[in-house]
């Protein structure tokens, strides 16, 4: 059985997402980088080991990710997973764990990097938003693509309404995405792109766009 860590800085709505999700996954903990993060309770309460290290009790950037790829070393996870995870992470953490962080962004990426995803979704009058999970590079969200879920954007929306959507949408996706990294169905080509292997032709193009009914 494969294994991962999760990383949040928050409540952690996505962890809880996928440890309500019954995945065959074994969970090695759940790591936070603020020691008060509701996501830590939660976690405590579903029977799941955390960890909290403090970012501010470290001098730098780098210092933190050191200290945190070493953790994570020590739990010998197949998969990091990103979910609310606050921070940007250091290139030479993200390349010592190259293709095993996977990460959530709340847009259609390319579309809309960076934050305030679904302000910048309707400034730009796009008619779909939505989510991805991605593998994560050094160039922010920016890496290779896995699988999106899709909302319809409409003329009432406001920021808020949206996320509420895009959100929801999130915790359809990021659990069915762990799901394929369980069973050993994701595979990134040498190009960049992904596939989900062991499913029909007609499957295949619906792992790769989560079509999310509206209410």
């Amino acid at each position: 059985m494969k294994s991962i860590v999760i990383l949040i800085s928050g409540r952690g709505s996505n962890m809880e997402a996928i440890l309500g999700s019954a995945l065959p996954l074994e969970i090695r903990a759940v790591i936070s980088n603020r020691p008060d993060a509701k996501g830590l309770d939660i976690a405590k309460k579903l029977g799941v080991h955390t960890i909290a290290m403090d970012h501010t009790a470290h001098a730098s950037r780098e210092a933190f990710d050191e200290a945190l790829a070493k953790q994570i070393d020590a739990l010998k996870p197949d998969y990091i997973v990103l979910a609310g995870f606050m921070r940007i992470l250091s290139e030479p953490f993200i390349r010592r764990f190259a293709k095993r962080i996977v990460n959530i962004h709340p847009s259609l990426l390319p579309a809309f990097p960076g934050l305030h995803t679904h302000k910048a979704a309707i400034d730009a009058g796009v008619k779909i938003h939505g989510a991805t999970v991605h593998f994560v590079t050094p160039k922010l969200d920016y890496g290779p693509i896995i699988s999106q879920a899709a909302v319809r954007v409409t003329p009432d929306d406001t920021e808020d309404s949206l996320a509420a959507r895009v959100l929801a949408a999130e915790h359809q996706l990021y659990p069915q995405v762990l799901r394929w990294l369980a069973e050993g169905r994701v595979d990134l080509k040498p190009s960049g792109v992904v596939q989900i292997t062991g499913l029909n032709v007609r499957s295949e193009r619906r792992a790769q766009l989560l079509l999310v009914p509206m209410e």
